[in-house]
């Protein structure tokens, strides 16, 4: 403990509602086939344990998956294309917050909570949409990530993106 937080903690910002970084969702896609087209919806259901509702996978680790768009657009304005984030197949789409290195962190998309399990590897058919994106989107969590679902609840366009802090408050100690 040091200053009354556990080690590793004393350097964290700890604002009273525990949160440090605040985005948005920007988009909602769900695969409802494998290597069909998106769906993009307004609103969605989060199933704990399993993911999006409606979507083609369901359960496991890779549950849902996110992208920021501030990557999305640096890798198109370095490949000279301008191709629609939902090439990507990610299921959200965020903004305003950062995703890299962001393993096992809590990220709260409205009212639900997502465990980040790790860096989404880019797949071999974004290659057919611009040559070399698939090998820059594989810098810096270009890729995006994906997540465990943690929590039941709907989620829409709009609603607020935030990191929830790893280190508990003075008031939890």
């Amino acid at each position: 403990m040091v200053n009354g937080q556990p080690v590793g903690c004393y350097n964290l910002p700890i604002k009273e509602n525990r949160v440090t970084e605040q985005g948005q969702l920007l988009k909602i896609w769900i695969k409802s086939r494998r290597r069909e087209p998106m769906d993009e919806r307004d609103r969605a259901n989060l199933k704990a344990g399993q993911g999006l509702e409606g979507n083609a996978d369901s359960g496991g680790r890779r549950q849902v998956t996110l992208l920021e768009i501030e990557q999305w657009s640096e890798t198109m304005k370095e490949l000279g294309a301008s191709l629609d984030p939902s090439q990507r197949r990610a299921n959200l789409l965020v903004t305003g917050i950062q995703l890299h290195d962001s393993t096992d962190r809590i990220l709260r998309v409205g009212p639900c909570r997502l465990r980040i399990g790790g860096e989404t590897t880019p797949c071999r058919h974004l290659e057919e949409a611009a040559p070399g994106l698939r090998q820059s989107m594989q810098r810096d969590w270009r890729g995006g990530v994906y997540a465990e679902v943690l929590d039941d609840g709907e989620i829409a366009v709009g609603d607020p993106v935030s990191w929830e802090s790893q280190c508990p408050s003075p008031d939890d100690a």
